[in-house]
C-alpha cells in the first residue's frame, strides 16, 4: 500500500495523472457484516490500536483529534474487543471472526492493568502509560419500572440481568467484586450461579455493548456496566438511565495503554501515547463519563 502511495506522488510530481484507486467491493448481508468493533483497513493503516472494548464509543472523536494534531499519521486501523480477546490476539498474532482470520500486528494496546501485566511478562508490551479511570454503575430500562435501586436488587428472581462475560472482560472481576461487597459471597453466587442457571442472568457474548441492546428489546431489566457506558446511553436520549453504586462498593478501573512489541509504526505509537494524557483527549474522555487518571 505505501508503495502504490509512493508511486502516486511521484506521478503526480511529473504531471501524470494515474487512474484513481477502484473502491472496495461492498457485500451487505444482515446478521452476516455485522462486526462493529473492526474499524479501518489494516493493510494501508498508519497506526494500529487495541482497545478495551468499553472505549467503543470515545475511539471515533479521540481519534479525529489524533489525527487532527497529527496528520502525518495517515490512516487508523483499531479494534474495540474485550481485553481477554485482545490480549489473545496479541500473543498469538491473529484474530478469527466466524471464517476470517484476520493478521494484523498492532502498534498500541489501551486495556485494564492486569491484561497489560501479563502482555508485560510475555515480554509483549512496554511500559504502560495511565489515561483514565472509571467505576460502575447499574444500567436500567426506561422508567425503571422494577425499582431497581441497587446491586443487591439484581439478586431478586424476578430481575433479569446482563452480565459481562467473565471469561473475556476485565469488568466482570470488578463487577462480582462489587456483588461481594454488597451482599457477600451469598450475592455474587445468587446472581452468578443460581440466576445463570435459572436463565435470569444472561452472559454477554461480545462485550456490554450488549446490555444496552438487551434492555431496549426488552431481554433484560438492568446489567452493571462502567459509568461511562452508562453516560453514553443517557445522552443519546433512548430513555436508559445509570443507576450509581455506593463508592464503597465501587472500586473501579484504571485504564492504562502501551506500546508493543516490535510496533510496526513506532513513532505514531509514541505520539498516540503522548496525546492520550493530553488536555484535548483528556477533555473527550470526561465528557463521556470517565475520570482522569493517575499521572
Amino acid at each position: 500500500m505505501r508503495i502504490v502511495q509512493a508511486l502516486i506522488v511521484s506521478l503526480a510530481l511529473l504531471g501524470v495523472t494515474p487512474a484513481p484507486l477502484p473502491s472496495p467491493a461492498q457485500f451487505s448481508a444482515p446478521g452476516a457484516d455485522e462486526v462493529m468493533d473492526l474499524h479501518g483497513d489494516p493493510q494501508g493503516a498508519g497506526l494500529v490500536i487495541f482497545a478495551a472494548g468499553n472505549q467503543w464509543f470515545v475511539m471515533p472523536q479521540l481519534l479525529a483529534a489524533f489525527q487532527r494534531a497529527y496528520p502525518d499519521v495517515g490512516p487508523i486501523f483499531y479494534e474495540t474487543l474485550p481485553p481477554g480477546v485482545l490480549s489473545a490476539q496479541i500473543a498469538s498474532g491473529a484474530l478469527q471472526v466466524g471464517e476470517l482470520t484476520l493478521h494484523v500486528r498492532g502498534d498500541v494496546v489501551m486495556t485494564v492493568p492486569a491484561k497489560m501485566a501479563q502482555l508485560q511478562s510475555a515480554s509483549l508490551a512496554g511500559a504502560q502509560t495511565p489515561y483514565a479511570r472509571n467505576v460502575i454503575a447499574i444500567l436500567v430500562g426506561r422508567g425503571n419500572p422494577l425499582k431497581i435501586a441497587s446491586l443487591a436488587d439484581l439478586g431478586r428472581p424476578e430481575v433479569r440481568v446482563a452480565m459481562p462475560n467473565p471469561k473475556t472482560e476485565g469488568i466482570a472481576t470488578q463487577i462480582e467484586a462489587a456483588y461481594r461487597k454488597a451482599g457477600g459471597d451469598a450475592l455474587d453466587h445468587t446472581i452468578m450461579v443460581a440466576k445463570v442457571a435459572a436463565g435470569t442472568t444472561i452472559i454477554t457474548s461480545i462485550h456490554h455493548r450488549e446490555t444496552p441492546a438487551w434492555l431496549l428489546g426488552g431481554k433484560v431489566d438492568a446489567g452493571p456496566v462502567w459509568l461511562s457506558e452508562a453516560t453514553y446511553q443517557e445522552h443519546l436520549g433512548n430513555g436508559l438511565m445509570a443507576i450509581t453504586v455506593p463508592p464503597d462498593q465501587n472500586d473501579g478501573e484504571t485504564y492504562v495503554a502501551a506500546q508493543l512489541a516490535g510496533a510496526p509504526h513506532a513513532k505514531a505509537a509514541a505520539e498516540y501515547l503522548a496525546f492520550l494524557r493530553s488536555p484535548a483527549a483528556q477533555a473527550i474522555y470526561r465528557s463521556y463519563g470517565f475520570a482522569a487518571a493517575d499521572m
